[in-house]
């Protein structure tokens, strides 16, 4: 019988080396960085994305040519007198002429007070008041549609922040309510109140309509005013200034109460 063969020991696998890059990662980790592997620079200050948009060039010369008007009809002031206009003008034409100069008027940043009350003293407190109304819309509708056509494009990119923000978000939605809040606010500039709605996504008919709605209760105390100021004593007048110093009184105090508060 043949003595059986002793049995080999079996030799153990070769350790083989893994090269750097080929390092195994876990579930949801992200492999490490060789060192060889260039960094990518971090741009935290330089992200385009937080830029607001820059308005065109088209845009640019619309907003100029919106100033260049505005800036024209206010000097042309210099040039003529709305008051000795109207008193001049008589005949079939006198009507059309108030409201074409109230409605310029507007445009050139005059007062609508004065404007109410030389309606009052020419035509009276019965044509004063619908001819007042009549070219305060007229003035409106003028601002809204230059405003709209020319300067939107190029100052709505502008309008950032939380103030900004929410006014643009409530004229946009709430544009009758809105617009209307404004001109029953008696301190609230006319003309800054029409370019406003006009940069805003505010429609034109809801803006318009609330326009001729909102100005009546101030119109009236003015154009009343001025029909009445030859007899500073008749209860027409004395009325009319009462409820003009009131609405003064009541645009004062809510400037008051909306002004900064210091922190203690």
């Amino acid at each position: 019988m043949h003595a059986p063969e002793p049995i080999a020991a079996p030799t153990p696998p070769a350790e083989t080396t893994t090269p750097a890059s080929a390092t195994p990662t876990t579930a949801g980790t992200d492999p490490e960085p060789s060192a060889t592997a260039p960094r990518r620079p971090h741009h935290h200050l330089s992200n385009p994305s937080s830029d607001p948009p820059r308005p065109s060039r088209r845009a640019l010369l619309r907003l100029g040519a919106l100033l260049a008007v505005l800036a024209a009809a206010a000097a042309s002031m210099l040039l003529w007198d709305p008051t000795a206009v109207l008193a001049a003008a008589s005949g079939p034409w006198r009507i059309p002429i108030a409201l074409a100069a109230y409605g310029f008027g507007s445009m050139a940043f005059l007062p609508r007070p004065a404007m109410n009350a030389g309606m009052g003293l020419l035509f009276g407190s019965l044509w004063g008041v619908p001819l007042a109304v009549a070219g305060s819309a007229i003035g409106a509708a003028a601002a809204f549609v230059l405003g709209r056509s020319l300067g939107r494009e190029a100052l709505r990119p502008l309008v950032r922040g939380r103030v900004l923000t929410e006014i643009d978000r409530r004229l946009s939605e709430q544009g009758f309510r809105s617009v209307l809040l404004i001109r029953l606010f008696p301190g609230a500039p006319f003309q800054a109140g029409n370019f406003a709605c006009a940069f805003s996504g505010v429609k034109f008919w809801p803006y318009l309509l609330a326009t001729v709605i909102g100005v009546v209760p101030t119109t009236t105390a003015y154009v009343v005013a001025g029909a009445s100021a030859s007899s500073p004593t008749s209860p027409a007048f004395l009325i009319s200034a009462g409820v003009i110093a009131a609405m003064c009184a009541f645009s004062a105090f809510s400037l008051w109460r909306a002004r900064p508060r210091r922190s203690a």
